[in-house]
């Protein structure tokens, strides 16, 4: 979400026009990123008190907060709720990423989304950690052309699933003789490959709402509880 994307598509000769989106994938993936930095500043604190193992039982945790709730196994969930328990820093900043992942359930409208946005960004810069305070000075820069990915039903979530697939069945082959061998093992393990631009979408009725979008899916499934993630007091 840096300027150069940006830059390089309004200089002269490229993109003038175009509108400039930046998917939910890459924008939880900010937030994502500064959950881990105030991690590793956590366990770093951890690794200077007198109990040693401290920090030994918390490099477990990496996981525990990173990964979505309901893809944890028994052992993470277990660590999550021990996280939850000791509060702080880190469940502070591990109850922001969620609340921000939840607004991009893919059942809001885009005037739904930026409010919470806008919530959002709020508390993230009021909660004193740093990597959240940059984050939601980011978020916040770039608002317009993240509503825009919501009105056009852009999202990089499938492609960069597909993306990180395909260099594992690369790398897993040791190599291959030709590109069209890499392909037809790409193609013969996830084919069929159907990728739908956003114009090319048949807009849907939204039976649980008026509202009309362009048929994408749920960017993150069975979250329904943005609202009271945003709100919630975070202490």
């Amino acid at each position: 979400m840096g300027p150069a994307f940006e830059s390089s598509a309004r200089a002269e000769g490229h993109a003038t026009k175009a509108v400039i989106c930046w998917d939910p994938f890459h924008v939880v993936q900010l937030v994502t990123t500064a959950l881990d930095t105030v991690r590793r500043e956590v366990w770093q604190d951890l690794r200077r008190l007198p109990d040693k193992d401290a920090a030994r039982r918390f490099k477990g945790a990496r996981w525990a907060l990173l990964k979505n709730p309901t893809d944890l196994t028994d052992d993470q969930a277990v660590t999550l709720r021990k996280l939850k328990r000791r509060g702080g820093d880190l469940w502070r900043a591990y109850a922001l990423k969620e609340a921000l992942r939840a607004i991009f359930a893919g059942d809001l409208s885009e005037e739904e989304v930026g409010i919470l946005i806008d919530r959002f960004c709020s508390r993230a810069s009021r909660s004193g950690l740093k990597p959240f305070v940059t984050a939601a000075k980011t978020i916040r820069k770039r608002k317009a052309g993240i509503l825009a990915a919501i009105r056009l039903g852009v999202n990089n979530a499938q492609h960069e699933g597909l993306n990180r697939r395909v260099r594992l069945i690369v790398n897993r082959a040791y190599g291959f003789h030709s590109a069209t061998a890499a392909l037809g093992l790409v193609m013969l393990t996830l084919g069929p490959i159907e990728h739908v631009l956003p114009h090319e979408r048949v807009p849907i009725v939204d039976p649980r709402s008026t509202h009309i979008h362009a048929g994408r899916p749920e960017i993150f499934p069975l979250q329904r509880e943005r609202r009271e993630l945003v709100s919630e007091p975070l202490e």
